[in-house]
């Protein structure tokens, strides 16, 4: 406590602390705490005081970082014919499988780049990061975060004559228009208000109760929650018409 009140008094760190102060207000920083996550001014109730949330935030960082020797620079080359008949089976660590009927007609760049993926493994050890009943069952992201992706993007495809108000539509997840990866949802309930923005692919034809008996799961609410129902392996099936 005396060295501390003698360097105070003696302003050993005065120019110091007036520095730091003025490159604090040059940086917009609007008092303390406050902290630059990314490029952006988090201070105030926009500072999470929670633990769990910074722990998730850098471990999903990593996470994510880590997927980049597994990506690719562009989409793969045209394969898929259109005319042609396209299932996926999904199967479960647990042993359960469900298959989905692909739509090449209505989302051929989608469907080719999720055959693609699935060929390649991608989906191999995948978990289903976020299940919310009624909603969607979401999984493709390597990560386990709902932040990866395949290192490219493809447009959106949508199709109006398809509708997510049935369950088990099969449909790309994304953040923005165009922004399409390798995540994918199942609805698990009506959700036609996502009609218009997302790419719908596919449907379960085969196992839908898998689907539905999908552990629940959403890391926004609980960043802890244990990982979810992983995915051993997508298999694809073509079968002339």
């Amino acid at each position: 406590m005396g060295r501390f009140t003698d360097e105070l008094d003696s302003g050993l760190y005065a120019a110091r602390v007036s520095a730091m102060e003025q490159e604090a207000m040059n940086l917009g920083l609007p008092g303390t705490p406050s902290a630059i996550i990314d490029g952006q001014i988090a201070a105030g109730d926009g500072l999470p005081r929670d633990y769990a949330v910074w722990d998730y935030y850098i471990s999903s960082t990593i996470a994510v970082s880590e997927l980049a020797d597994r990506q690719y620079d562009a989409p793969s080359e045209m394969t898929i014919d259109e005319n042609m008949l396209y299932y996926a089976t999904v199967q479960m660590e647990n042993g359960d499988e469900f298959v989905i009927e692909l739509l090449p007609k209505s989302a051929p760049q989608t469907v080719n780049s999720f055959i693609f993926l699935a060929q390649e493994g991608w989906f191999d050890g995948v978990t289903f990061h976020r299940v919310m009943p009624d909603f969607v069952a979401q999984t493709g992201d390597p990560s386990g975060t709902g932040l990866g992706g395949p290192g490219y993007t493809i447009p959106n495809e949508i199709d109006p004559d398809l509708s997510h108000s049935e369950v088990g539509v099969v449909a790309m997840a994304n953040s923005g228009a165009d922004t399409n990866g390798s995540q994918w949802y199942v609805t698990l309930g009506d959700a036609s208000f996502l009609d218009g923005s997302y790419t719908i692919f596919g449907r379960v034809v085969e196992g839908m109760d898998v689907v539905q008996a999908l552990t629940p799961r959403d890391p926004q609410v609980d960043p802890t929650a244990p990982s979810g129902d992983k995915i051993e392996h997508v298999s694809i099936e073509v079968v002339e018409p």
